[in-house]
């Protein structure tokens, strides 16, 4: 069983290397063929196991996990998000979804307010949108910059590729600080978008969820689809890996984003914290005094 999540694993995660998104098929289910029953009843295994983790994690207090979901709009985050967490401990895991950044946060670098927010050791850290945005939709809609008060001269020609080099680094530095970083792009194909799209004006329940400006930035989808390819090469490496995750089938997306933190969280040696002799010896003398 551990051979084949990895090799399902490996199917969609980028550590560096040629990296093409037409490569990536938003409909493929890794040769799995599941009936509704079967992949919850999976999925249900990984958020136990997650959840395992999650508690050796806060008990430890050694390590923290940043779980970040990039993905065109109706992908799923959300869903994804509230299914996979749906077994972690509130105490031990912290959300956080960006939106359009406040006056507060334009007169500070773009990092600075994701900075903020970041997991606390023992944490998990679930960062829906991150400083990737600042390479996406800022990249698509350059006159973004505008309103980021950068001095004109440091805005040139090549800032995309340093803002990635930037984000690389930053990446990197967590990694040596005790921080997993994880970074999931729902890759969902344009006609599933629409679907999702239609079934959200036509379903008085998901009224709520769609946005007109939405269907407006469809119309900048191959912007996108290159944006998301540039930033997935240039900050794809074996200690941040991105996975590329099939959004076209949500039960499959979940599956694998919750053996992906799963096997991730497996290889940090996690552990309850060992008892010394003399905590062992006031435990003793707490249950003697406690009486029988």
């Amino acid at each position: 069983m551990e051979k084949r999540i990895e090799k399902l694993l490996s199917r969609y995660r980028v550590e560096g290397g040629k990296f093409r998104l037409k490569d990536f098929d938003p409909a493929d289910t890794g040769g799995l063929d599941l009936k509704k029953e079967e992949a919850s009843a999976l999925l249900k295994e990984g958020v136990d196991a997650l959840s395992a983790h999650q508690d050796m994690l806060y008990a430890q207090d050694r390590w923290s996990v940043l779980c970040i979901f990039q993905a065109m709009d109706a992908a799923g985050k959300d869903g994804a998000i509230k299914h996979v967490f749906s077994g972690v401990n509130p105490q031990g895991c912290h959300v956080v979804s960006f939106k359009a950044p406040t006056s507060t946060e334009l007169d500070h670098d773009f990092l600075w307010r994701h900075s903020t927010a970041l997991p606390s050791r023992g944490q998990i850290g679930i960062h829906n949108r991150s400083w990737y945005e600042e390479v996406l939709v800022a990249r698509v809609h350059p006159t973004i910059l505008e309103h980021q008060k950068l001095p004109p001269r440091l805005v040139g020609k090549n800032i995309w590729d340093e803002r990635l080099e930037d984000i690389a680094a930053y990446e990197r530095y967590l990694g040596r600080q005790g921080t997993v970083v994880l970074k999931f792009f729902l890759h969902i194909s344009p006609e599933e978008q629409k679907r999702r799209f239609l079934s959200r004006i036509e379903e008085p329940e998901k009224n709520w969820k769609f946005s007109a400006a939405d269907v407006q930035e469809r119309q900048h989808w191959d912007a996108y689809q290159d944006a998301y390819e540039r930033a997935i090469r240039a900050t794809a490496t074996k200690e941040a890996p991105w996975y590329v995750v099939p959004a076209d089938r949500k039960w499959f997306t979940r599956l694998v984003v919750v053996a992906a933190i799963g096997r991730a969280m497996e290889g940090l040696g996690l552990h309850y914290p060992v008892v010394t002799e003399a905590q062992r010896a006031a435990l003793a003398k707490a249950q003697e005094d406690l009486g029988p």
